[in-house]
């Protein structure tokens, strides 16, 4: 039996040779890794996209004007069915309101007052045409005038303490009301007695012709005094 010759190990050399392989082979599949998942060109173009601005232009609407007890005139209000118009470029699609699209009314509380009751005046605007429009109701713009025949005895104007400019839009079968009434005191106005006594009116017929936003009402309200 013939005897097997011992193997020989492998000299120091062929295991650095290996050790070596093996380390660059680990590289490249760190290096194909890396590369696969780390993009640096997709971070720099999404920060280097421009962002859109917030747009500060649009303009606040503005506030009811707040009404005396007697000589300031009232607003009609979003909460009657007016909306404040649109703040970009469709606003100028939009039209100003015209007499044959919306109709002026003028309105009172009640036909005929007792003695001592104060008659609750105020105004009524539809629009009974087939497009929203726009109106100046503010109380620079209005106007409500009490008579007796031709005997004017009261104008909203006469002592009106301040006024404002209020466009709103009313839309097509809408109708806007004074969301507050003025009352009237039952005494004469003039620019010259607004802090001083008037004169009280006596009992009989009595009309209300308005007008708002240069629209004036065809007919006048009649009621009675007691």
């Amino acid at each position: 039996m013939t005897d097997t010759p011992p193997r020989r190990r492998p000299s120091p050399a062929v295991y650095r040779r290996r050790r070596l392989v093996l380390l660059l082979a680990v590289l490249v599949v760190v290096a194909v890794v890396v590369l696969a998942f780390w993009r640096p060109w997709e971070g720099s173009a999404a920060s280097g996209q421009p962002q859109p601005a917030a747009s500060t232009d649009t303009p606040a609407a503005p506030a009811s004007p707040s009404a005396t007890a007697s000589d300031d005139a009232a607003s009609p209000s979003a909460s009657s069915g007016a909306t404040q118009p649109p703040a970009d470029a469709e606003a100028e699609e939009v039209e100003a309101c015209s007499a044959r699209s919306v109709q002026v009314s003028a309105v009172t509380d009640q036909e005929t007052y007792d003695a001592g009751q104060l008659p609750q005046l105020s105004i009524s605007l539809t629009n009974s045409g087939d497009s929203a429009c726009l109106l100046n109701v503010g109380t620079a713009t209005q106007k409500l005038t009490v008579s007796s025949g031709p005997d004017v005895w009261w104008r909203s104007t006469d002592c009106q303490s301040e006024s404002s400019d209020q466009v709103v839009q009313i839309d097509p079968g809408q109708t806007v009301s004074s969301v507050t009434p003025i009352t009237w005191d039952r005494t004469r106005s003039s620019v010259d007695s607004c802090d001083g006594d008037r004169p009280t009116a006596p009992a009989g017929y009595f009309n209300l012709a308005v007008e708002i936003g240069g629209l004036a009402a065809q007919q006048e309200r009649q009621f009675v005094l007691q």
